[in-house]
């Protein structure tokens, strides 16, 4: 059985415009909006949205992949705080970003709301306004 989430299922490609990154600010933003994963204490399951941002180096996050490792958290029980820094930890071991902006949202649950934020990196000024 394979551990779960299971970052081998991340898949990465070369940045398309590597002196375009070097010569002028250069961002990428993916979105997910049908993230789950389960609440370790109750068991029920936990719905968000995951936001990253990041400037590439060499290397870009290809999207299929990232769907697929997004999914591997499924059934995984696992606390907002972690999912997070597991994903910033993951996309930034396979990607090696210049910088990279993690941000789950998750649905409210007894009428409280959470939003996690991992920041990796220097991350310009601009970008942390829009965290």
């Amino acid at each position: 059985m394979v551990d779960m989430p299971n970052a081998k299922l991340i898949e990465c490609f070369p940045n398309p415009a590597p002196r375009a990154a070097a010569g002028r600010a250069f961002a990428i933003a993916h979105v997910s909006e049908e993230f789950t994963s389960v609440c370790p204490k109750t068991g029920h399951p936990d719905f968000g949205h995951v936001t990253v941002r990041y400037s590439p180096d060499r290397r870009c996050v290809e999207l299929k992949s990232l769907k697929l490792y997004y999914q591997s958290f499924r059934d995984e029980g696992i606390f907002y705080e972690a999912v997070t820094n597991r994903i910033a930890d993951d996309l930034g071991k396979a990607m090696k970003p210049r910088w990279m902006v993690v941000v789950t949202d998750w649905k409210g649950r007894g009428g409280i709301r959470s939003r996690i934020v991992v920041r990796v990196g220097r991350v310009p000024v601009e970008e942390l306004l829009t965290a």
